[in-house]
């Protein structure tokens, strides 16, 4: 039995396609429904419900934020009760990553600004006040992620610098603010319509947590276009940048170049060859840790 067949809307289904991009758990589809309308179908296994319940009131709640989003429309239980969907509007157009490096470095810049003040948005989202204190939370997350970077086996050239940093600045995340978090915010989850709007899709990592901990994809966006991640910080804080958010966004960059390899680990060569790649040329942006600031970073752009 296909796991979706028993949705009671399935019967309006005229197309369903696999979706292969990303690295979820969650099977996803495309479907076409007959009066020509497209969905987005996200399907993971039950044990799941709790937090896909969450997810799908939190993103209802976003709707007045007015920001072009992957939206849920309806949730369930599918695969004879083995598994929980949620359907969500379908953001038409193409991968941002892809498509950014076509652009002049100008609208690069340009849509990096769109994309920190869309983030802006939601972090005006504020956390349930009885959240535990973010020093408590990250500082846990940092013992994990160390103690599984340590056991994977690898050992990478200049990790000493990471570790030496977190070790040293831990004390940063004292009286930290928390807000609703996407949790995966980089160009890879970002879509571009043929009016160059930008949209933002695949909230199945959101969380609760320190808004400038967003940042820590930041040098995936880089990869791609630096203009781009610059115009993200400028529009973020509308070109006022505090002094203390370098500090910060350092701390988070380290912490989750930490972690990228253990992850990548479980999803093979391919993936660890650029995690490897990509925690050499942020060690190398940062002057082997020496500097505050990365220097693909730029106070202003032409």
């Amino acid at each position: 039995m296909t796991i979706y067949r028993d949705i009671l809307g399935a019967r309006k289904w005229k197309k369903v396609e696999e979706v292969k991009k990303g690295w979820s758990q969650e099977k996803k589809f495309k479907i076409t429904l007959d009066t020509g309308e497209i969905q987005l179908l996200r399907i993971v296994d039950r044990e799941h419900t709790e937090r896909k319940q969450r997810e799908f009131k939190l993103l209802s709640d976003l709707k007045p934020l007015n920001i072009w989003m992957s939206t849920p429309l309806e949730t369930g239980f599918c695969n004879e009760g083995k598994s929980v969907y949620t359907l969500f509007t379908w953001l038409e157009g193409q991968d941002a990553e892809s498509l950014l490096p076509q652009y002049s470095l100008k609208e690069q810049y340009e849509l990096g600004i769109e994309a920190g003040k869309i983030l802006k948005k939601f972090h005006s989202f504020s956390a349930p006040e009885d959240q535990i204190p973010w020093e408590r939370v990250y500082n846990g997350k940092i013992d994990r992620k160390i103690k599984a970077y340590k056991a994977c086996g690898i050992a990478l050239e200049g990790d000493q610098y990471y570790l030496n940093y977190i070790a040293e600045h831990r004390d940063l995340l004292k009286n930290r603010p928390q807000s609703f978090q996407h949790g995966d915010y980089h160009i890879g989850n970002m879509i571009l319509n043929d009016k160059k709007e930008l949209g933002i899709i695949d909230f199945n990592r959101f969380s609760f947590g320190d808004p400038w901990e967003e940042f820590n994809r930041l040098t995936f966006s880089a990869e791609v276009s630096t203009e781009f991640a610059t115009g993200l910080i400028h529009g973020y804080f509308n070109g006022e940048v505090p002094n203390k958010f370098f500090e910060l966004l350092k701390l988070y960059i380290a912490v989750n170049q930490i972690s990228a390899l253990p992850w990548a680990l479980e999803y093979g060569a391919a993936d660890v060859k650029i995690m490897k790649s990509i925690f050499q040329k942020t060690l190398a942006s940062y002057g082997n840790f020496t500097q505050t600031v990365p220097n693909w970073y730029k106070t202003k752009v032409n």
